[in-house]
């Protein structure tokens, strides 16, 4: 009901103020303000909702020189740990800085229980953090020193690095590859892994773990099919499917704004499965038999147009074990950058359980366990990935 105004006795007039001329100059200044805001109004809106929702992003850039100040060297050492690759973007990592230590300490909050319930895949990636803070140490001339699981009863505490100068700078090559190192999920163009390339790799490996090769065009294609059902199998489990769902990003907005997971764009799906997007991926749609098809028909074409699969396998199991197959890999991945190799981890067909016997036993590898399985080849390189900065995984004290 509309209020009426109350009475008085009294009335009081406001004064009259003089109407304001618009000059012709007036109008034009307030018509183009008014233009200017509507044009930038998207812009500034976006703006401000970037500032809010954006974490800091890791550019994949390394200093070149090693920062004289210490928490800037720390720092610097830390950027190489955080462009390391990790199962679906994940970057399971935080990092604590003291005065002369960096300790590397997993984060379980970004566990993958359902596809890597024994933590083998988040300890790889934890191996490839650690291994390229090594490398930076090293080009930076000091000589790293590292203190494995320093704490019996604390598995997150991964390692524990000190340093000290060393005579010269060293592993100069694979530190310029850090930044360069993608994970390649693109159709490869079948050439294989020339000879002195495939000796330089399996250099790399040490000799308590095996690496293992397949390069054989027929054994390739029986391969695919393996692949294919270890990867449709994957997205048609509910339970597994929905723990893919939380690290898929559907669209670079997404990827920017949360700063981990990985783009449809970069898994390389075609078909249905990119056409419907997220209905194709949620495990209550009715269309996630096509999405279940495209991942199978992805990984089928993968690895066909692979020039080599590897597998790195050891007779022994453990975090130790995982975490040492994380630092080779990163090393072999790294070289593999300096000679244009293209490279891709596919988890599947050894996370799916029922694959594991037909894996082992393709590579010639039955009682040994699996840790690693990838693919080799050549295509052209892929945009980065999105990473937290450093600042968002790492804490320092300066004394």
């Amino acid at each position: 009901m509309r209020q009426e105004p109350s009475q008085s006795s009294e009335t009081t007039v406001a004064p009259l103020r003089a109407p304001r001329l618009l000059t012709r100059r007036r109008v034009l200044v307030v018509g183009a303000a008014a233009l200017a805001y509507t044009a930038l109004r998207p812009t500034l809106a976006l703006a401000r909702r970037a500032s809010r929702e954006t974490p800091g992003l890791q550019p994949w850039s390394l200093a070149r020189a090693a920062p004289g100040q210490p928490v800037e060297f720390a720092r610097a050492v830390m950027s190489a740990a955080v462009l390391a690759p990790s199962h679906w973007n994940t970057q399971p990592w935080r990092l604590e800085f003291d005065p002369g230590t960096i300790r590397l300490v997993a984060d379980p909050t970004r566990a993958l229980p359902g596809l890597d319930p024994d933590r083998r895949s988040l300890t790889i990636a934890l191996g490839g953090a650690l291994e390229n803070m090594l490398i930076a140490l090293r080009a930076y001339g000091q000589r790293p020193a590292v203190t494995y699981f320093p704490r019996e009863t604390d598995r997150d505490l991964v390692a524990s690095i000190t340093w000290s100068p060393d005579e010269a700078p060293r592993d100069r090559l694979l530190f310029g590859a850090i930044p360069e190192r993608r994970t390649n999920r693109r159709d490869y163009d079948g050439r294989g892994i020339y000879p002195q390339n495939r000796n330089a790799l399996a250099a790399l490996i040490p000799q308590d773990l095996h690496l293992r090769w397949i390069e054989e065009r027929a054994a390739l294609r029986t391969f695919a099919d393996l692949a294919a059902d270890a990867a449709e199998s994957q997205v048609r489990d509910a339970r597994l499917q929905r723990e893919r769902m939380r690290w898929m990003r559907f669209g670079d907005d997404e990827a920017r704004r949360r700063g981990d997971g990985v783009t449809l764009d970069a898994l390389e799906l075609g078909g249905p499965g990119r056409w419907l997007g997220g209905r194709a991926f949620d495990p209550e749609s009715f269309f996630i038999g096509l999405g279940a098809g495209s991942e199978a028909r992805r990984a089928r074409d993968a690895v066909r147009s692979a020039g080599a699969l590897v597998l790195i396998s050891s007779p022994r199991n453990g975090d130790a074990v995982a975490l040492t197959a994380g630092q080779a890999w990163q090393r072999f991945a790294l070289r593999a950058t300096t000679l244009g190799i293209a490279q891709q981890v596919m988890s599947a067909p050894l996370e799916v359980a029922r694959h594991r016997p037909d894996v082992l036993r393709a590579f010639g590898a039955i009682g040994e366990t699996p840790l690693l399985f990838a693919r080799l080849g050549h295509a052209r390189p892929p945009d980065a990935s999105v990473r937290r900065a450093v600042n968002l995984v790492a804490t320092f004290r300066n004394s």
